[in-house]
């Protein structure tokens, strides 16, 4: 937080200006951060649910809830449509994309990473075995 000196005539006032906070909807990776956006994702991934759903099974109050649906139909991850007097929210996997791409690649490296202490552990098993005859 950069902070500003001030001088007065009789004295000096030092300030902490805020820094201005990046928003939270310029992007699906900023918009999931959030733990609870993420519980409200793991829920609509079973099909859509209108928003008192989300807040009993969530236990947040409606607005709470709203608040983060907002977010997340900003970024595209969640649609709404009205039926009657009801919106239904659901998931959009497309707009979720973009996390999963930058993800896939540490996948592909932690598989590789586990397939060869998958070999180094054959190996150990089959050298305890061959030592294990000896004594």
């Amino acid at each position: 937080m950069p902070i500003i000196w001030i001088l007065t005539h009789n004295h000096i006032v030092i300030y902490n200006a805020p820094m201005a906070r990046a928003a939270t909807t310029t992007d699906a990776f900023n918009a999931v951060a959030e733990p609870r956006r993420r519980q409200i994702l793991d829920l609509l991934a079973s099909g859509e649910r209108p928003v008192n759903d989300l807040v009993r099974l969530l236990g947040m109050s409606q607005p709470l809830v709203s608040k983060h649906l907002r977010v997340l139909r900003e970024v595209g991850a969640v649609e709404v449509r009205d039926e009657g007097r009801r919106r239904l929210y659901r998931l959009n996997g497309r707009a979720l994309k973009p996390i999963h791409d930058w993800v896939k690649d540490y996948e592909r490296f932690w598989s590789e990473r586990f397939d060869r202490l998958d070999v180094v552990l054959e190996e150990m098993k089959e050298e305890e075995g061959d030592g294990g005859g000896d004594e």
